[in-house]
């Protein structure tokens, strides 16, 4: 995939009214679950299944709504998709059908109700936010016509994460944190960015003064870590799946 892809060209098929909601719902979701909240996050889920059906019985009416809105009967309305035969299975059943397993969760777990069998819980919570992302890079994957790789990345550069350690000033970052290492800079800094982040602004970004060492000794020690991985040519370094859960398990991401 060439080039960054930001919201309105990922999904630029769905109007601002969907599209805007859509990935607000989406980022608290990941927000909870990434801070362990588990009751929030499974009603987020819940919350998107609704936005998400309104955008797919929009696409099949050829008719967007402006806003979205909470079908009377989930799994009836999903269901009554299957009947757009002129439309991909995605949008007619593989789609609906993790929405009504979603919807599942957050209505018969004990999550927006009383008196269900179980609480709310990390593994419920984990089955949330793991189809909720498959349903977005779907969405993405439709609405973009790329590979489902491609819209997987597209999910994770759309996904924001506020650090407090991340400190925006204009178009530069600033990592704070005095205690904090180069490596454990390294690695909040390309936790919070979409996608890769230059060696230079690395070095600028956590204050290091000499980027050849930067190179040899944080990032080059950190790929064979399988920490992040370190481009050379590209002079590019990007998080791996190990390096975000270093972060979240070693460093303390708030001051």
């Amino acid at each position: 995939m060439k080039g960054a892809v930001g919201p309105e060209s990922a999904l630029g098929g769905i109007p601002d009214g969907l599209r805007t909601p859509l990935l607000d719902e989406f980022n608290k979701l990941a927000r909870h679950y990434r801070e362990s909240r588990w009751e929030p996050a499974e009603l987020n889920g819940g919350k998107l299944c609704e936005i998400v059906y309104t955008i797919l019985k929009g696409h099949v009416d050829s008719a967007f709504p402006p806003a979205p809105a909470k079908p009377g009967n989930m799994v009836d309305a999903c269901k009554a998709l299957e009947s757009a035969h002129n439309f991909p299975r995605a949008i007619r059943i593989q789609i609906p059908r993790m929405l009504v397993a979603l919807y599942e969760i957050r209505n018969n777990r004990n999550v927006g109700h009383v008196g269900a069998d179980i609480d709310p819980n990390h593994m419920d919570a984990t089955v949330v936010y793991g189809l909720a992302r498959w349903v977005l890079s779907e969405l993405v994957r439709i609405f973009h016509s790329i590979s489902p790789e491609d819209a997987t990345a597209v999910v994770d550069a759309l996904t924001e994460r506020e650090i407090p350690l991340l400190w925006r000033i204009g178009e530069r970052t600033r990592v704070l944190g005095t205690q904090l290492s180069a490596k454990h800079k390294t690695l909040v800094l390309l936790y919070g960015s979409a996608g890769a982040v230059s060696a230079r602004d690395i070095a600028s970004s956590i204050d290091y003064k000499n980027v050849s060492q930067l190179r040899q000794k944080v990032l080059r020690p950190a790929h064979d870590e399988d920490l992040l991985d370190f481009d050379m040519k590209a002079d590019t370094a990007l998080l791996s799946p190990i390096g975000a859960r270093f972060v979240e398990q070693n460093i303390p991401l708030k001051l």
